[in-house]
């Protein structure tokens, strides 16, 4: 067995593709309409993806109990980069031991998102 992808529903695809891709860097793999009122979008490297799926007419809501981590090569840099977009921090940074630091923001449909240095 292997881990696939994580879905998630989001409000607006535009914003949330500009998030994963144009933010975390995560390339667009798939894109495509299911139908007059859905559209989905792979986004990832390697085997593990996330599915964002936009659905007219439905809301969307997500909680504080799950979040997803990316490593990133700097945190002050990706701090520089989310107050050059606008992107509140939601918490931290945080430095819980002396080989981590890690804040989270949350995404354009309230999803928490960690942003992890590895020191």
């Amino acid at each position: 067995m292997r881990y696939c992808w994580t879905t998630l529903h989001v409000d607006d695809m535009e914003k949330s593709v500009e998030f994963y891709n144009g933010l975390l860097g995560l390339p667009v793999n798939r894109r495509f309409k299911a139908g007059p009122k859905m559209e989905l979008c792979f986004l990832g490297d390697g085997e593990t993806q996330v599915e964002l799926i936009s659905e007219e007419g439905c809301s969307v809501s997500n909680g504080d109990d799950i979040s997803m981590g990316f490593v990133v090569e700097s945190l002050d840099r990706m701090i520089e980069v989310l107050e050059g977009k606008g992107i509140p921090v939601h918490s931290g940074p945080f430095q819980p031991g002396p080989g981590i630091r890690f804040l989270f923001v949350k995404d354009p449909s309230g999803v928490k998102v960690q942003l992890v240095e590895n020191l």
